[in-house]
């Protein structure tokens, strides 16, 4: 999680999926972060692709909402099918606005987060019994491992943060996610670090 796709990876699958004859779909969910990390316009990354959509939640900071792209037929092919199935939403506008809101001043300062993702991923590698995973974070999603001398699991690590308001992603018996966005600044990191070091401590 977190690792973005290259360019040249985007380029070669559409490629392969040309030659045979297929038609390429991208789960962009979090292509705004993936292309300020390779530091890209995010139309390079979709190039190759005949459809995608992204989430204007995940990392965008939005309520709700995701878009769907493609040509005017496939648009039309999939608002039929939408209310095939039941799909729809009246007075959407008030989710619209703040959907334009996350594409107008989210998505240009979504580097910030990388670099408190990076400050956060310092702090707390430097802690005893933290285990980084290598690389990361590339984007905004941090990933940890508590060390096998750390008596508590994961689970237990999480209820003790959480109680000091410190929400954590459980991923695994002794792996957490961390995610930094737009309501995380500067001294929420350092708190996290601290209240890590507290909880890990005993």
């Amino acid at each position: 999680g977190g690792v973005p796709l290259s360019v040249e990876y985007t380029r070669a699958v559409g490629e392969l999926a040309a030659e045979n004859g297929l038609r390429l779909h991208l789960d962009g969910a979090r292509l705004f972060n993936a292309a300020a990390a390779l530091d890209v316009p995010p139309a390079a990354l979709v190039a190759p692709v005949d459809s995608l959509t992204f989430c204007l939640s995940k990392g965008l900071c939005a309520p709700v909402g995701s878009v769907i792209c493609g040509s005017e037929a496939f648009i039309r092919k999939a608002h039929r099918i939408r209310k095939q199935l039941g799909g729809g939403m009246r007075q959407a506008g008030i989710l619209a606005a703040a959907g334009i809101v996350a594409l107008e001043q989210v998505v240009p300062r979504l580097k910030e987060d990388h670099q408190r993702a990076r400050d956060l991923a310092s702090g707390l590698a430097a802690l005893p019994g933290v285990i980084l995973d290598p690389g990361s974070p590339q984007t905004n999603m941090v990933y940890l491992t508590l060390d096998e001398y750390i008596p508590m699991d994961a689970r237990e690590t999480a209820n003790r943060l959480k109680a000091r308001g410190v929400l954590v992603g459980v991923v695994g018996e002794r792996r957490f996610r961390l995610v930094t966005h737009y309501w995380i600044d500067d001294e929420a990191v350092q708190r996290t670090v601290d209240i890590f070091s507290t909880v890990l401590a005993g």
